[in-house]
């Protein structure tokens, strides 16, 4: 029985039964394939003698390893190389569509779905990638899923699920200036904790997130399952119409109104009874930074790396692997701390506000000496709206790398690694040992605008002190 919310009516648009399990059979609207989680997956179906059911309902990108510098095939890593010419293979042999490097449309797959307008209010998505939580920014609700689930979608188009808890995180007033949507994920993770969120979905809420533009509630929605919810919502409003209109895959004349009136329906009623809120003030957040393994292990970047005795009894040990690993000591301050390689890209990250905004600051200034640093679009298309604009000339011109659309250093399962010790500023998602390329690799993770203030400091900065 719906209790108002959207996740609630969308859940129960697409239950197809309730199994004997207790779980939801629910039906898929889009299904998303990259190259990592699904050659195993059509592999089960050619054992069983399947087809994919709706191969209309699937969609097919390369990004995860995909290089950014040289392109040109065979891969010089031959896994990557076998990877590529499975989905090649799989995608032509099912029918399905796939964006291949060229295409002009190839990219990291959160970030190709929502700009071709792929995404849309009150679907069902799943996709081999934990991220797929991003999807919720247009009021969908997406889940990551593994590759056994991914077998499951291609020959069923369905999923079993258990339904979800829904939590309303709400968050009002205007952000300060120099804080962003990936610092009001960042502060909402510390406070609420990488589990807190376990057998959750969050509905995001308030005026702070209202204010945001489409890209920026991606950011949001993104990091979702990093504190521990299956996925991420926010309501969808006439700022996510406007985004959609036009778009590749969007309604047309009369169907785009006929959408927009079903779009608004199915937004959370006012009376919705929810399992939980939570509220934040906007202006209590500033530029967060992490410190540790975990992306909770999080604090202002005027803080101090806080001592094992002002965390909860459960956070202490996990604490102390991370003093160590990260090599940072408790009670320093973490600005000033030096960085070696500054990453801007990714799906939390790599679209083009995010770069826009990582070109203003960078303007007129330039890379600290001795510092790595480079950015990466996140799909084919922003690459060639920022070349349009000029951004990769300013970037290039500051001393930062202008690559080629793909995950680069996120889960760095392509030449894009850390090397030892190093540690990165990131604009990426998870900070986990050794998650961009290097065992001993050691991750910061800010917005986009911090990353430009440590690529030019040659440390840890204060993006609101870039004149």
């Amino acid at each position: 029985m719906s209790r108002g919310t959207l996740f609630d009516k969308v859940w129960d648009l697409h239950t197809v039964s309730i199994l004997p399990s207790g779980q939801t059979q629910l039906f898929i609207g889009l299904h998303l394939v990259h190259e990592v989680t699904s050659p195993q997956a059509f592999a089960m179906l050619r054992e069983r003698g399947l087809k994919v059911l709706f191969p209309e309902r699937t969609v097919a990108t390369v990004d995860h390893i995909v290089p950014t510098e040289n392109q040109a095939r065979p891969f010089v890593d031959d896994l990557a190389e076998q990877m590529m010419e499975a989905i090649e293979t799989n995608a032509t042999s099912n029918g399905i569509r796939f964006y291949n490097i060229g295409s002009g449309n190839q990219g990291i797959v959160h970030v190709i779905a929502p700009e071709q307008g792929l995404t849309q209010p009150g679907m069902t998505i799943a996709c081999g990638d934990s991220h797929t939580s991003t999807h919720g920014a247009f009021g969908a609700i997406a889940f990551g899923i593994g590759t056994s689930q991914v077998r499951d979608v291609l020959a069923s188009q369905t999923l079993a699920l258990a339904k979800l808890k829904v939590r309303r995180v709400e968050v009002n007033g205007t952000l300060s200036p120099g804080v962003y949507a990936k610092d009001v994920i960042l502060h909402i993770i510390r406070k609420l904790g990488v589990k807190g969120g376990v057998g959750y979905a969050y509905e995001f809420a308030g005026t702070t997130f209202e204010q945001m533009s489409m890209e920026e509630r991606m950011t949001v929605c993104n990091m979702s399952i990093e504190g521990g919810a299956r996925c991420g919502y926010i309501n969808p409003d006439d700022i996510t119409f406007e985004y959609l209109k036009g778009r590749d895959f969007a309604p047309k004349d009369a169907e785009w109104d006929q959408a927009v009136n079903w779009w608004r329906s199915i937004c959370s009623d006012t009376d919705a009874v929810y399992d939980d809120v939570v509220i934040f003030d906007a202006l209590e957040i500033e530029p967060t930074i992490t410190w540790g393994i975990t992306p909770g292990q999080g604090i202002g970047v005027n803080e101090m790396i806080p001592v094992p005795e002002s965390l909860a009894d459960g956070e202490q040990a996990i604490a102390k692997e991370a003093y160590q690993y990260m090599k940072l000591t408790p009670g320093e301050p973490i600005k000033g701390t030096k960085v070696d390689v500054c990453f801007i890209g990714s799906c939390t990250n790599g679209r083009i506000s995010d770069l826009r905004e990582a070109a203003r600051l960078a303007k007129g200034h330039q890379v600290a000496s001795g510092v790595k640093a480079f950015v990466v679009p996140g799909s084919e298309r922003v690459k060639q709206q920022a070349e349009a604009e000029g951004l990769d000339q300013i970037f290039v011109n500051a001393g930062f790398e202008w690559r080629e659309a793909g995950c680069s250093m996120c889960l760095a399962m392509n030449p894009d690694k850390l090397q030892g010790d190093q540690l990165s500023a990131s604009s990426s998602n998870r900070n986990f040992k050794g998650r961009q390329g290097s065992s001993t690799g050691r991750t910061l993770l800010m917005s986009p605008a911090m990353v430009v203030a440590a690529a030019i400091s040659g440390k840890v900065a204060d993006v609101r002190e870039i004149v």
